[in-house]
């Protein structure tokens, strides 16, 4: 099956583009997090700005295969002097607090733990991802099709932070094919998994599609950079609420800066930001315009608001 062709990025800019310190680099064995690692490590030989640490976790989906690219990922590390974590996820899913029930939310949330882990214990800036502009289309047409809204369907961020956790993307403009190009100019080996293929998982079927109609990602990934500029002008501009503020504040301006000023107040206390999609923003929204609206309600993250006299403010 032919990869999904997109105009060529610049790959050297995109490896520049992150900042000199000491960084963990998650590498699962395939070809992207590999020619990450690779063009990394290029880098640290000829400018000595970087220090990299290899992370990989075994997530013990397939098996023999699966123990098998962690011994791939510790031998290329080895190849290239650089420190390197190996985790099982049944180990670091054994030391944490609880376990999700989605398989995607699960296996995530074990890498952001290790992450998160390696980093506090190397004294690391954070980790490097190897997501790619291909990566990006198919998140974009995956949220649209979930009905996802303005951030969403902005893609993934070039940098984010996630509790805490600074997590680098530099690859977001760089194509699957690019990145294995540089691997065989290289000669560099990589693992491939079978699951990738399988139409069990939507984001596979997504893949598919995509590359069906190669017409598609340029358009998608376009949309996701106007909506990021969006993004981006809406976080300037939304207003900034106290921790106790007049109901008016969120009537008197447009519902784009009236979300965006949501957000921020219920992530400035404590709210989970990934479970803050528009209709639950619009919950406050509406306790703000709507004086039939009840006047207390729960957000995510166990936060109780209350609306009094024209205020609204946290129950403590």
């Amino acid at each position: 099956m032919e990869s999904i062709e997109l105009p060529p990025g610049d790959l050297s800019a995109a490896i520049a583009a992150v900042p000199a310190g000491a960084w963990a680099v998650a590498v699962s064995g395939g070809a992207d997090s590999v020619a990450l690692l690779r063009l990394l490590h290029e880098r640290q030989r000829r400018q000595d700005d970087l220090q990299l640490h290899v992370v990989h976790l075994d997530h013990e989906t397939r098996g023999r295969e699966s123990a098998e690219d962690a011994v791939f990922v510790g031998r290329l590390a080895d190849t290239l002097g650089l420190p390197c974590t190996l985790e099982t996820r049944s180990h670091i899913e054994s030391t944490m607090d609880g376990v999700l029930a989605n398989p995607s939310a699960r296996y995530r949330a074990a890498r952001l733990e290790l992450f998160g882990r390696v980093v506090a214990r190397e004294g690391l800036a954070g980790v490097v991802l190897a997501h790619h502009a291909d990566d990006q289309a198919e998140t974009v047409l995956l949220r649209l099709l979930h009905g996802g809204g303005l951030r969403g369907l902005a893609g993934m961020r070039a940098k984010s932070r996630i509790g805490g956790l600074t997590l680098l993307r530099p690859l977001l403009e760089i194509g699957r094919q690019q990145l294995r190009d540089a691997l065989a100019a290289r000669g560099q080996a990589w693992r491939e998994d079978p699951s990738n293929q399988s139409p069990k998982y939507l984001r596979n079927r997504v893949r598919q599609l995509l590359q069906r109609h190669p017409e598609l990602p340029p358009r998608l990934l376009k949309l996701a950079r106007a909506l990021s500029d969006l993004r981006q002008w809406s976080r300037r501009h939304a207003p900034q609420l106290a921790p106790t503020f007049a109901a008016r504040q969120l009537c008197d301006v447009p519902r784009l800066l009236a979300r965006e000023a949501a957000r921020q107040w219920l992530v400035a206390s404590g709210a989970t930001q990934r479970k803050l999609a528009d209709d639950v923003l619009d919950r406050l929204l509406a306790m703000a315009r709507d004086a039939a609206s009840p006047a207390r309600c729960q957000f995510p993250g166990g936060l109780n608001v209350r609306r009094k006299q024209g205020m609204i403010f946290f129950e403590r």
